[in-house]
C-alpha cells in the first residue's frame, strides 16, 4: 500500500480577520432603509479588514438613513436581507403583556466594517437533498468487480479522527448525511445509513429515499454498524478502507466473522475514491509553533517521557519463555497516528480540519530520534529550525508507507495504539509491532498548571462574549425583533472575536428552536434557520478556541412565558447538572460511575437522554479528547478536565441541555483519612443560568444556594471584562439578583413577567 491512495495536490485555507465589531440601533422613527457608497468616509472611527479594505458608517440627522460607505460595494442583490432574517408575524407567549410592534432582525445593521463584509459575503447555499442513486451504483460497479457482498464506507480519516477535513468526507459525500457520526454501509440492492440517537432525526431529514435508516442503540437495533453486519453476515465478503478502520475494531470485527464463513477484504483503493471525481484535495496550510507559555511542558522533555515510557515496556516473547530476548523482541519506538497527539506532543498547532488546529501526519518515535510524515510546503523555515532542535527529522506524508514496508528503523518492536488503521499493521504484519494503550493520550488528558490556567483564562474571555451576546439577544428579543437561529449563531462568533488569544471556533454552533433543540447536534443553515421562538426553549452550544484553551458551553433560555412541562424538565436537567458539578469521591472512580448523578432527577419523572454526560477536551486542540468521560471507565485523576453537560429532549417539540466545563481537583472531606486522596470538580465556565425555567419547589435548600450562588460568581469574575458594556453589565446584574422561577398567574388569568 503506496502513495496511489492520494496523491492529488491540497487546497489553501485562509483564517478570517478577527476585527472589532461595532453595535448599535439600526431603528429609525422616519426610515429603516440603507444608502450604499463606494467613497470612503473617514468622518466615523474605521475598522480594517484582513483583506484591506476599510468600511465606516455615518447616520443622517435629517432622515435617520444609515450611510455604510465602502471600497468594494456589494451588488444590490447581496444587500438585501430577503425574508430569511424577517417575519411579518410571531408567536406569541402566554404573556398577556402587549408586545411592542415587531421590527426585522437588526443582527446585520448594526455591524461596520470586517464584520459587516463577513456577513454579507457570507455564503450558506440552500443544500438540496442529494439523490445519491447515481454514487450508490457507481460504487457497486465497483464492488462487482471485487465481489462484495457490502461496502462499509466509515466517518473516520486515516487517523481515527471524529472531525475530519472536507477530502475526507466520503460517507457525506455518498449518503448526504452530514453528521460527525455514522456510518454508510452498500450492498447489491440496499443502502443503510446507521448513526447513533443524537442523529436519527437528521438522517431523517438529509438522506434520501435510497438509504434505510437504521437507528443503532434503539429498542430492537442494533447498538452499532458491526453488531449490524454480523447479524447479516453469512458466507460474506465485506469491504473496507483498511485505513479507515482500528486494528481494534477489524480485529474485533475479523475474528467475529470466522464463526460466520465470513471475512473483511481490504480493495487496494477506496471505492468511493476511485467514484468521487472532483473530490478536493488535502491541506498544505502551514503549521507553527505553540509557545511554551500556553503549554506549559516542552516537548523535549515530553518526548523524553515518552521514550522512557518505551523503555519500561517488556520484549515482545512468550510469557512462558525464559531465554533472553532478542535485539528483534526490543521495543524499540511508537507509532503515533492520532493527530491531536502529534500536535499536543510536539507543540505544534495547524490547520487542516475545520474548528480543530491539527494537521495530517503521522510520527515515528524512536529511542534517539523521531521522524515527522507530513505534506513538506507545510514546513516554514522556523518551524523545520525548531524540529531540529528535538531531533526531529522531516520525511512526506506518503513516505510513511514506504518507511513501514521497508522497516528502515531496523531490529526491534514497535508500539501502537489499539486505535491505528488496520492498515499500518497490515504494512507492518503482527512480528514488528506491539499493541499498547496511547500513553500520549493518557499524557495529553492531565493537564499541567499552566493548561488549567490557561483554561480558566479561556473560559472567563469566552464567558464576557457569551454574556454580551446574551444581554444582545435578550434585549432585541424583548423589543420585539425576529432572530434567526443563525443569525443569533452569528452574533455570537462576532463578539467571541473581540477576544484576546481568539482563534476561532472549537465546533459548529448548535443554535437550535422549537423542534430543532430537540436534535442535539442541529446547526443552522442561513436559508432554512427558524426564528427563534417565544413559546419554546432556545439552545446555544458553542464554544471558542483560544491559543490557551478550548472552550464548549451551553445554556438553554426562554424568552416568553415557560410552560409548566418545560420548567419541570429544566429543573430536572439542572438537578442533574448540579449533582455532577458537586460531586466528592475518592481516587479510582471513574467517569462512567458518577453518570447516574446526572441522570437520578430525570429518571425520576421517566425522563432521559440518551448521548454522553460529558467528554474531556483539549488546551486548544479537539474539543473532544479522552480517555476521561463520563462515560468511560478510566479512572479520573487530577488534571483531567470534561464537560458537565445533562439534557432532556421532546421530539419534534423542543430541547434542552446545561453544559459547563469541569477539572479535576484535590480536595479534603471533614470524614476522610489522613493518606487517602479525594477528589471533587473545579468549574471553568463562567455563563449564567437562566431562573426562568426553574421550578423552586422541587429544589432543595442546597441546590437553590448553588443556583443563586453560581450566577453571583458570574457577575464577580465577569464584572472586569464587562465594565465598558453597560447592556451587558445590566443583563449579568439582573440574572444574578433575580429570583428563582416566574410568578403564577393572578386573578382572571393574569400575568406580569418582573424583568
Amino acid at each position: 500500500m503506496t502513495a496511489e491512495y492520494d496523491t492529488t495536490p491540497p487546497p489553501v485555507y485562509q483564517h478570517t480577520g478577527t476585527a472589532d465589531l461595532q453595535s448599535r440601533s439600526s431603528r429609525s422613527s422616519r426610515s429603516g432603509s440603507y444608502q450604499y457608497s463606494a467613497q470612503p468616509d473617514t468622518s466615523y472611527p474605521q475598522d480594517q479588514h484582513p483583506g484591506g479594505s476599510n468600511r465606516s458608517r455615518t447616520r443622517s440627522q435629517s432622515t435617520g438613513h444609515v450611510s455604510y460607505k465602502a471600497h468594494h460595494p456589494f451588488p444590490p442583490d447581496m444587500l438585501k436581507r430577503a425574508q430569511t432574517f424577517k417575519s411579518t408575524e410571531t408567536k406569541s407567549s402566554a404573556n398577556t403583556r402587549r408586545r411592542p410592534e415587531l421590527y426585522p432582525s437588526e443582527s446585520s445593521s448594526t455591524l461596520v466594517g470586517s464584520a459587516l463584509e463577513r456577513k454579507m459575503r457570507d455564503e450558506d447555499p440552500v443544500t438540496e437533498r442529494q439523490d445519491t442513486a447515481s454514487r450508490i451504483e457507481a460504487i457497486r460497479d465497483h464492488m462487482r468487480q471485487h465481489e462484495l457482498t457490502y461496502y462499509v464506507i466509515p466517518s473516520e480519516d486515516a487517523h481515527g479522527s471524529e472531525y475530519i477535513s472536507v477530502s475526507d468526507k466520503r460517507r457525506e459525500w455518498v449518503s448526504g448525511f452530514t453528521g460527525s457520526a455514522g456510518q454508510a454501509i452498500i450492498s447489491a440492492n440496499s443502502a443503510y445509513i446507521i448513526t447513533d440517537s443524537r442523529y436519527w432525526l437528521q438522517a431523517e431529514e438529509e438522506c434520501d429515499s435510497n438509504w434505510t435508516k437504521v437507528r443503532a442503540g434503539a429498542p430492537g437495533e442494533p447498538k452499532d454498524w458491526i453488531e449490524w453486519i454480523l447479524d447479516r453476515a453469512k458466507d460474506a465478503k465485506i469491504g473496507i478502507d483498511a485505513r479507515l478502520i482500528s486494528y481494534e475494531k477489524a480485529t474485533a470485527l475479523n475474528n467475529a466473522l470466522k464463526a460466520k464463513n465470513s471475512k473483511l477484504y481490504y480493495p487496494p483503493q477506496n471505492l468511493v475514491d476511485l467514484v468521487w471525481r472532483d473530490k478536493p484535495p488535502r491541506s498544505r496550510e502551514p503549521i507553527y509553533v505553540h509557545p511554551l507559555e500556553y503549554a506549559g511542558t516542552p516537548a523535549s522533555e515530553k518526548l523524553a517521557r515518552l521514550r522512557e515510557w518505551i523503555r519500561r515496556q517488556r520484549p515482545a516473547v512468550p510469557s512462558y519463555s525464559k531465554a533472553e530476548p532478542k535485539p528483534s523482541q526490543m521495543q524499540v519506538a511508537t507509532l503515533l497516528s492520532n493527530l491531536s497527539c502529534i500536535a499536543w506532543l510536539l507543540n505544534l498547532r495547524g490547520d487542516d480540519i475545520p474548528f480543530n488546529p491539527v494537521f495530517h501526519s503521522y510520527l515515528f518515535v524512536g529511542l534517539e530520534s523521531a521522524t515527522l510524515f507530513i505534506e513538506l510546503a507545510k514546513i516554514s523555515p522556523q518551524v523545520e529550525s525548531y524540529l531540529q532542535t528535538l531531533n526531529v527529522n522531516l520525511r512526506d506524508y506518503n513516505d510513511i508507507w514506504t518507511y513501514l514496508r521497508r522497516k528502515e528503523w531496523g531490529e526491534g518492536n514497535v508500539i501502537i495504539s489499539p486505535q491505528t488503521s488496520y492498515a499500518i499493521c497490515l504494512m507492518m504484519t503482527s512480528f514488528r509491532y506491539t499493541v499498547l494503550p496511547s500513553y500520549v493520550e493518557e499524557m495529553k488528558a492531565v493537564k499541567n498548571e499552566t493548561e488549567i490556567q490557561g483554561l480558566r483564562n479561556a473560559y472567563l474571555r469566552d464567558g464576557a462574549a457569551y454574556v454580551k451576546w446574551l444581554a444582545w439577544l435578550d434585549e432585541k428579543m424583548q423589543e420585539g425583533y425576529d432572530i434567526t437561529e443563525y443569525e443569533a449563531a452569528w452574533r455570537l462568533t462576532e463578539y467571541r472575536r473581540r477576544a484576546k488569544h481568539y482563534m476561532g471556533l472549537a465546533y459548529e454552533n448548535i443554535s437550535a428552536t422549537g423542534e430543532n433543540a430537540a436534535k442535539p447536534h442541529y446547526s443552522p443553515r442561513k436559508s432554512q434557520a427558524k426564528m427563534i421562538e417565544r413559546d419554546t426553549p432556545y439552545l446555544n452550544d458553542s464554544g471558542g478556541q483560544y491559543r490557551d484553551g478550548t472552550c464548549d458551553t451551553t445554556r438553554t433560555m426562554h424568552f416568553g412565558r415557560p410552560t409548566p412541562e418545560q420548567c419541570e424538565a429544566f429543573t430536572r436537567v439542572l438537578q442533574g447538572h448540579i449533582a455532577i458539578d458537586t460531586a466528592v469521591f475518592p481516587e479510582g472512580t471513574s467517569g462512567a460511575k458518577l453518570d447516574v448523578l446526572a441522570r437520578r432527577a430525570l429518571w425520576q419523572d421517566g425522563m432521559n437522554y440518551m448521548h454522553g454526560t460529558g467528554h474531556g477536551f483539549g488546551s486548544f486542540l479537539n474539543v473532544h479528547e479522552g480517555p476521561q468521560s463520563f462515560s468511560s471507565d478510566v479512572p479520573l485523576v487530577p488534571g483531567h478536565v470534561l464537560t458537565n453537560e445533562p439534557g432532556y429532549y421532546n421530539p419534534g417539540k423542543w430541547g434542552m441541555r446545561i453544559e459547563s466545563a469541569l477539572v479535576v481537583r484535590r480536595c479534603k472531606p471533614k470524614g476522610a483519612p489522613s493518606g487517602e486522596v479525594w477528589l471533587k470538580f473545579e468549574r471553568l465556565t463562567c455563563v449564567p443560568i437562566q431562573t426562568k425555567m426553574v421550578k423552586e419547589v422541587m429544589l432543595s435548600k442546597e441546590e437553590r444556594q448553588w443556583l443563586k450562588d453560581h450566577n453571583r460568581r458570574c457577575l464577580e469574575l465577569l464584572e472586569p471584562f464587562l465594565r465598558t458594556d453597560k447592556r451587558a453589565m445590566k443583563w449579568l446584574r439582573r440574572e444574578a439578583e433575580r429570583g428563582i422561577g416566574i410568578a403564577g398567574p393572578g386573578p382572571g388569568g393574569l400575568t406580569i413577567d418582573w424583568d
